[in-house]
């Protein structure tokens, strides 16, 4: 393995499981360890488990960290209670993604947890410590030291009550009772701290579990001995998709604003101000040069990142940013950044697929009917 490419804690059950490995965000991870289909399926019918500890883990803590916090995160944390969770974006001055993220709030005043895409850790970090500047803030990053597993699908409260050996205790209910972006805090028998959260990033419901690498992989083991079916990010990728969740570097970037993803709802222009306010105001107020919009087409073929949207005459006015034939719906389907005037439901838009246009129609992005605990 290159010094250049990380692995995660349970890299090693990976490759004995027999996982296609590839790079990602600069880690070594799985693919798909049977096929994408059968990950797929599994998960919305029934339950699988993602190594997601690639994912970074930042916290914020200090007298100024809700002002801090507020200060870089389009979201507004002012009321948000303890063990709540919300989605929201850090921006650039112009508006465009540093990253789109998580914050927690801890049961601690003045705490909160970042968890952040693994290919941005350190790029966020340095983000997060040059805009610290006079906030009385201690910014911390623990990536190293936390694994994570997101265990995920209609099964997954029962499997994680199992897991967990919470069956007829006091803890269990409140494990059950975790709904949609919330968290709770543990302990395991040593001490260690175990996080519990429900937000999922498939469309069903589905809990995470950070923890230490020495717990991650215990955990591992006994999901693998009970059967649940392991998930690479080959359908981690699938399934966020056709619950029309966005991947950053695809939907979202430096050059994809929140408001030209249809995110404007995840930046509070009403505070008081936040890094990219003015930008993304603007953008608000005058209207986005370009659209994140839904593609459904009427034919089989499958739309691939970069493809070409065009009109009828083959005029290109847009590009496929992630598509699939859906494996739920059985339809081919993407995303598409498309010059705002051809936006609007119902209008008609082709893909260029290779050497042939296929026709096609603005839909709404969540393809699939997603379902969480709400």
């Amino acid at each position: 393995m290159s010094d250049t490419i990380k692995t995660t804690c349970l890299h090693d059950k990976h490759v004995k499981l027999g996982a296609k490995m590839s790079p990602f965000a600069g880690f070594d991870m799985p693919i798909q360890y049977s096929s994408i289909t059968e990950e797929h399926n599994a998960v919305r019918k029934n339950v699988g488990v993602f190594d997601v500890s690639h994912m970074g883990e930042i916290f914020v803590s200090g007298k100024d960290a809700l002002k801090y916090v507020n200060h870089v995160f389009t979201n507004d944390v002012t009321n948000l209670e303890e063990g709540k969770i919300l989605y929201g974006m850090m921006c650039y001055p112009d508006g465009g993604v540093v990253d789109d993220l998580l914050v927690y709030k801890e049961f601690e005043d003045d705490h909160f947890l970042f968890v952040v895409n693994a290919a941005n850790i350190d790029k966020d970090y340095r983000w997060m410590l040059e805009n610290a500047e006079g906030f009385d803030v201690v910014i911390d990053n623990q990536s190293e030291v936390w694994g994570q597993l997101a265990i995920q699908g209609p099964a997954s409260e029962d499997e994680v009550i199992s897991l967990l050996g919470l069956e007829d205790s006091e803890a269990e209910e409140e494990i059950r009772n975790l709904k949609f972006y919330t968290f709770a805090d543990a302990e395991d028998d040593k001490g260690n701290r175990v996080i519990i959260s429900r937000t999922g990033y498939t469309g069903e419901d589905g809990y995470e579990i950070y923890a230490t690498p020495q717990n991650i992989n215990y955990l591992w083991d006994e999901l693998m001995a009970d059967g649940v079916a392991p998930c690479g990010l080959g359908c981690r990728d699938t399934l966020r998709f056709e619950a029309g969740l966005p991947l950053y570097g695809d939907e979202l970037s430096a050059e994809i604003s929140p408001v030209m993803a249809g995110l404007s709802m995840f930046c509070k222009l009403d505070k008081e101000e936040f890094i990219g306010k003015e930008a993304l105001s603007a953008q608000k107020t005058d209207g986005a040069p370009r659209k994140l919009v839904g593609i459904e087409l009427h034919d089989v073929a499958i739309p691939r990142a970069g493809y070409p949207v065009e009109l009828e005459d083959g005029t290109q006015v847009g590009t496929v940013t992630t598509g699939y034939h859906s494996i739920s719906l059985d339809k081919s389907i993407c995303f598409a950044l498309v010059d705002s005037a051809y936006s609007a439901l119902g209008t008609a838009l082709w893909v260029r697929v290779r050497k042939k246009s296929f026709p096609g129609e603005v839909v709404k992005k969540r393809f699939y009917q997603t379902n969480y605990k709400k």
